[in-house]
């Protein structure tokens, strides 16, 4: 019988937390999944550098408190990541770092060690970007409408100011997860796979209606709402590119988007800053935003805002118009092919 070497084990135990324990056990998103993926091939890359080594000659021994400081420092000083990067990456180690303890009892010193390599804390974050409304109203005004992307682009914008939703959550929305019938609303499907009704304007609503209307018949309830020219699911990267795009065209309409980081996560700063000011309470915002935790959402009341510009609910609906892996697969491929694929 051939005896199984420390790299297969350390295959192994990676396709067991990937596919077992994070997933069912724990219960997270695939976005989640998918970021501490990205965590454990960086951290694999460095550890095969610095040993001189293929990534499928590493073994469990290689992953220590030692080389993950190593590690977190080479992200700062290399890769420039930023502090808040650095502590989301240490995040997703000391959750593998937890599951190897309980799965290689003889790893538990080094699970511990690895576990108390503390967060770094950091200076106070950037003050949140958000529009404001002669920005909206520029914003979607650029959108040209003639074309089908046009009327897509309009609608994604007009649901994301009106939601205040991710831009993944956007992106996941499907056929059936829209109601176009009073009550108008969509169902969106947030971090840890937790399920929220965010009530949508009768306006959004026909605007969202008209673009299922223009898509190819029939359509399957369970197609993506928002797709690219070739049938295929938005993807954040388009997302980003759209924004970017019209936001270049109403700067010549409203020169403060000039002085402005606005990315797509702004325009969901920008509907809880909107409800913010138009009196709306913290734990409702929460809600509507689905924060895990009230202390999110308690950031904005360090936004600049001015209580006596109109409520959200009053200048947004007049700006809009109406026009799974086989684990057998780790069996064929190297770990990390197999942790890209995922």
């Amino acid at each position: 019988m051939k005896r199984r070497s420390y790299s297969d084990e350390l295959g192994r135990i990676l396709v067991r937390f990937f596919q077992d324990y994070l997933p069912t056990l724990r219960g997270m998103s695939r976005h989640t999944i998918h970021s501490y993926r990205d965590t454990l091939v960086l951290l694999l890359r460095f550890l095969s550098a610095k040993r001189h080594c293929g990534i499928e000659r590493l073994d469990l021994a290689a992953i220590t408190a030692e080389s993950v400081g190593q590690f977190l420092t080479s992200l700062e000083r290399d890769r420039h990541n930023g502090i808040a990067t650095r502590n989301v990456r240490l995040a997703a180690i000391h959750t593998f770092a937890r599951f190897l303890a309980t799965e290689r009892p003889e790893q538990l010193a080094a699970s511990q060690a690895i576990l108390g390599i503390p967060f770094k804390r950091g200076a106070r974050s950037a003050p949140i970007e958000y529009l404001e409304p002669d920005e909206i109203e520029a914003l979607l005004n650029a959108v040209d409408r003639t074309t089908a992307a046009g009327r897509r682009d309009y609608a994604l914008l007009s649901l994301m100011f009106n939601t205040g939703a991710r831009v993944q959550e956007v992106l996941d929305l499907r056929l059936c997860d829209l109601r176009a019938q009073r009550p108008c609303q969509v169902r969106l499907q947030g971090k840890g796979n937790k399920v929220r009704i965010c009530p949508i304007w009768p306006q959004t609503a026909r605007l969202l209606q008209r673009l299922v209307e223009e898509r190819p018949h029939p359509l399957d309830v369970n197609a993506a709402l928002f797709v690219n020219s070739r049938g295929d699911k938005l993807t954040r990267f388009g997302v980003c590119y759209l924004l970017r795009k019209h936001l270049v065209a109403a700067e010549a309409v409203a020169p403060t988007l000039r002085e402005k980081r606005i990315h797509p996560h702004s325009l969901r700063h920008t509907t809880a800053v909107s409800m913010l000011k138009s009196g709306v309470d913290f734990p409702t915002i929460s809600q509507w935003l689905g924060h895990a935790s009230l202390d999110t959402t308690m950031r904005y009341s360090r936004a600049d805002i001015d209580m006596k510009r109109q409520a959200l609910l009053q200048v947004f609906p007049d700006i809009l118009t109406t026009a799974p892996t086989d684990c057998r697969t780790f069996e064929r491929l190297p770990i990390i092919d197999w942790l890209k694929r995922l």
